[in-house]
Order: C-alpha cells, then sequence, then structure tokens
C-alpha cells in the first residue's frame, strides 16, 4: 500500500469514529447505530474499490460513451484532439497491429506498458531475453520487452515501437512518452488533449516518428500501475 493510500484510509477511519461518536451522545438505538455502520461501512468499500479501480472504470466510461456516439477523439487534417474522460484522464483509441484498444496516455510513463492479455490480442510478440524490474507504486513487476510492428491514432501512426508487457498490468494500457515524442507537439487546451504530427508525416508514409525512438529504459515512471 502506497502512502497516500494508508493517508486516505486512516481519514476514512477517522470519519467512521467521528460518526460513532456523534451517533453514542445522541444515545440512539441499538438498531439504528448498527444500520448506520453497515451503511457507512458500504459506503467506504465503495470509495476504496472505485479509487483502486479509477482507470478500469474510465475505461469503461470512455468504451460506453464512444457506443453512444459520444465522440471523445476527433481528427482535424492531421491533428488528433481528444477530449479529458469525467476520471480527469485521457483515453485515446489505438490500434496496435490493427487491433483497436482504449489506452490512456501518459506523459509520466516513459515506456508504453501493455497487459499480456492485449500483446496476445495484437500478436504483439515478447523478447526471450531476461525480464525487466518495473517500479511502480504498488511496488516493483516484472515485464519483458517487446514491439509493436504498427501503432495508430487516427492518422498518427508509427512503426516498430517499443513497449514492456506483464500480466501485473492487468487490464490497463499506457501510451507513455517514447510516442509523445515522436510527434511534432503535444498540448492540453481547454481540457483537450491536442496531438500534432511531425511536417510533412503524411509524406513518409503517415509515420509520426521521424527521429530515432529512444531505447527502453528500466523504470516505468506511472504512479497508478
Amino acid at each position: 500500500m502506497s502512502e497516500w493510500d494508508s493517508m486516505d484510509l486512516i481519514y476514512l477511519v477517522g470519519v467512521l469514529v467521528l460518526v460513532l461518536s456523534a451517533l453514542s451522545v445522541r444515545k440512539l438505538s441499538i438498531g439504528f447505530v448498527l444500520r448506520s455502520l453497515v451503511t457507512w461501512a458500504l459506503i467506504i468499500v465503495l470509495t476504496v474499490l472505485a479509487v483502486a479501480h479509477r482507470h478500469e472504470i474510465g475505461a469503461v466510461f470512455a468504451a460506453a460513451t464512444a457506443k453512444l456516439g459520444i465522440d471523445d477523439q476527433q481528427v482535424d487534417g492531421e491533428t488528433v484532439r481528444i477530449r479529458m474522460a469525467p476520471d480527469g484522464h485521457f483515453w485515446a483509441r489505438v490500434k496496435l497491429n490493427g487491433v483497436e484498444k482504449r489506452m490512456l496516455i501518459d506523459s509520466g510513463a516513459t515506456i508504453t506498458a501493455i497487459s499480456a492479455r492485449t500483446a496476445a490480442a495484437a500478436g504483439i510478440g515478447e523478447s526471450r531475453g531476461m525480464p525487466v524490474m518495473i517500479e511502480t507504486a504498488n511496488g516493483t513487476v516484472t515485464a519483458r520487452r517487446g514491439r509493436i510492428e504498427q501503432l495508430a491514432i487516427g492518422p498518427l501512426e508509427t512503426q516498430d515501437l517499443g513497449v514492456v508487457v506483464s500480466d501485473n498490468f492487468g487490464n490497463l494500457d499506457v501510451l507513455g512518452m517514447n510516442f509523445l515524442s515522436k510527434l511534432h507537439s503535444w498540448r492540453v487546451e481547454n481540457q483537450t488533449l491536442i496531438l500534432v504530427p511531425k511536417a510533412g508525416a503524411s509524406e513518409t508514409g503517415t509515420d509520426a516518428s521521424v527521429a530515432p525512438e529512444p531505447q527502453p529504459k528500466r523504470r516505468l515512471r506511472r504512479d497508478d500501475i
């Protein structure tokens, strides 16, 4: 459990103690007190679960809005605009070797990270070398390096992108800086993430990359995996 999770738990326990104290002062019936305890316990459990799985919930919500016709990702020429999701993050519809996935765009992640399930669905092989140790908020996990033959967000495409793959990432797929650094620019305006390709990218096979790809680092700077 991280330091922030411990502080949240202490805060919730403190709130529960205050509620119990208030109930005891009012000298209410045992039945009412028990019902109140159960209600508060459910609220606390649901809150903890919602915080722990906020990214998965955000991905589900983003997929649901897409099915309802609410377009949170738009293409303007060669530029892609992605609106901020209700969870405060940016989720992109990404094609990995032609397979569409919802991915969290995270500038704090050094390298793109995908789950083993996503890698299998997109036909992304894992290297047979030594596993890479990835430091996350939940501790150190093992992952293997891999390569995505083609990754596309609308008209933005790149080939042979390095990734790390692990079962420990759950259902969360993260698009990191090794993709964002291939763009001409990216910025946030009015709660919208704007991805701009390098000039002439469409004339070179719609590859967002012109500069060589940085080598994968052993540390994935992501606090939410």
